[in-house]
Parts: C-alpha cells; structure tokens; sequence
C-alpha cells in the first residue's frame, strides 16, 4: 500500500471514478480516497496526497500539500485556479478540455432554434388558444460566426453544416477545420462580426479575452444579429450589451454564462427585453462525470507510466 500513488477525489459523485479506475485496472497502483467538496482535507491527506482531481482549492491550501505533483480540474476553464497566488510552479494541471462535446453543442442549437423559430412566442399564445401563424426564419444559409474554434467550436460547427449554415470563426492557431469555411486569426475578429447573424463565443478566461465584447466590437455586428455566450461571462462588457440590445443596435442575445452566479435576482439582464438568461445549462449532462473520469483515468495512466499526459493546462496563455 505504502508504494501506490495516493490520490484525492475531491467531489461529492467520486463513484464513477472510482469505478474508472476498477475498470482501467489501476487499483492495485493507487490508493483512493474521496471527500465531500464542502469539506476540509484533513492532516494526513494533505501530507500524503499526490493526485488530486476538483473543483478548484482555496487560497493556503495546496503548498501545504507536500507530495502534491498533479491537479486534475472537473471543468475545462481553469481561471479559479490559475488565480490563486500560491499555485506551485511545479504542479502539472489538467482540465477537462473536451468533455463538454456532447451537451454543450445541443444547448446551443437549441438556442439558434429559439431564436428562429419561435417556439416560445407560439407556447405563449397557446395559453390563450391564439392561433397566430408565423413566418419562421431559416437556418439554411445564415452565417455562425464562432470566437474561440476550440473542440466544442468545431462540433458545433459540424452540426450547423448539417443546416447548411455557413461556419467562420476565430482561434488562436488558424488552421483549416472540418466544417469551417474560414478560419481566421483573433486579429481579425472584426471581420466576424461584421459577417455573422449570429456570432457566438466560446472564449476562454483570459487577460487578453476579459470584456472583449465591448461596444465597439458590439457596433461591428449587423442590426440583425444575435450574440450567444456560451463561454466565460468575463468575455462582455454586461451594460454594453444591454444598451446595444435596447437600443436595437444588434437584435438580442442568449446568455448561459456570468460574472455572478446564481445569476442575482437584481441584475438587469433578467429584465431587459431580448436578452434571455439561461442558468448556465450549456456543459450539464447526466453522464458528465463518467465523460470526465475517462479523461481521468486514461491521464492517471499516463500519470504512473511517466507519459505525456492530455489537456495539460499552459499557464502562459491561461488554459
């Protein structure tokens, strides 16, 4: 026991890891323990403990964790942890890049659908038995202009040529991709927004990428375009977006992320007529952590093996 790899699971569901790791034939190489997220690691975990896999940690707590040589977050974004000023240098950190592919792109179709074809307005009027015939907008043919072609990016790209909608975007490394009619550095985000009819953002949490949509960038954006943020809610400038909504200078907006969350309930986009506000749905599945533990424990084998692991956070570029 004293020569497994001690690892700490930091969640209140470790069952699907735990049986990753059954399943993965790593038992007889590791020693697992699990905590509840609320709780404190006690004494002797934080001095023994070599792999950790959460949420995040506070402030303190992991240079007191001696052993500690591998942190795996259960989210893909990272910022909660590369903010902590004691993070050690030394410490490898994994995120859970790609395992949002499934659910995430589905919630944003959904809200291209919401958006044109009205569904809500005809649930409406159901309520009072109003039969009012629609003219519905097609898909087929508006442009999806996607900020940040990362793994979810290029799935829903791949989904929306299924529509025959026409796919531009932007990335840090512009290489051709599969369903994407042009792939364009971030220098030139402008000409994505004077292009799309619906523009959405999968950015990451950044320096570089902290109220990018700002009313000038907003002013790009035709009259008739919607914004979707299905990324980081850092990515806008809140009070641009809703004067530029109000103002009808773009058309609306689908926000499933934000600086605050819950979301308070006397913040003003809950209010303002064309923005709708989703509780932050876009990533949930019911299978999520069984996606993330294969993430898991292919890296934990890695991990032992002394391998090259996957989804390895760059500090420098901030994921």
């Amino acid at each position: 026991m004293t020569n497994r790899t001690r690892i700490l699971l930091w969640t209140d569901t470790p069952g699907p890891y735990i049986e990753a790791i059954a399943a993965a034939g790593l038992e007889p190489r590791v020693a697992v323990e699990s905590l509840g997220r609320a709780t404190q690691p006690s004494e002797a975990q934080m001095a023994g403990t070599e792999v950790i896999l959460g949420w995040g940690a506070p402030a303190g707590l992991l240079p007191r964790m001696p052993r500690l040589r591998w942190a795996q977050s259960l989210t893909a974004g990272v910022e909660g942890w590369l903010a902590l000023p004691d993070l050690p240098e030394g410490l490898t950190l994994t995120c859970a890049r790609g395992t949002h592919t499934d659910s995430m792109p589905e919630n944003i179709l959904g809200g291209l659908f919401h958006i044109a074809k009205g569904y809500a307005a005809i649930a409406e009027a159901q309520k009072d038995s109003a039969w009012k015939r629609r003219v519905t907008m097609p898909l087929n043919g508006k442009v999806l202009g996607i900020l940040g072609l990362g793994a979810i990016g290029a799935e829903v790209a791949r989904l929306a040529s299924a529509l025959r909608m026409e796919v531009i975007g932007t990335r840090r490394n512009p290489v051709p991709m599969p369903h994407v009619a042009e792939v364009l550095p971030p220098e030139r985000t402008d000409e994505v927004l004077a292009r799309a009819d619906f523009v959405l953002l999968l950015l990451p949490s950044t320096p570089e990428t902290d109220n990018f949509m700002n009313a000038a960038r907003l002013a790009r954006m035709k009259p008739s375009a919607w914004l979707l943020n299905f990324g980081r809610g850092s990515a806008i400038v809140d009070a641009d977006l809703i004067a530029a909504v109000t103002e009808k200078r773009i058309a609306g907006a689908i926000l499933d992320v934000f600086r605050v969350e819950p979301l308070p309930a006397s913040d003003p986009f809950w209010t303002t007529p064309g923005i709708m506000v989703l509780p932050h749905i876009g990533g949930l599945h019911p299978e999520r952590d069984r996606v993330v533990a294969g993430l898991f424990t292919d890296n934990l084998r890695r991990f032992l093996d002394g391998q090259p692991m996957r989804e390895v956070v760059d500090r420098r570029i901030g994921y």
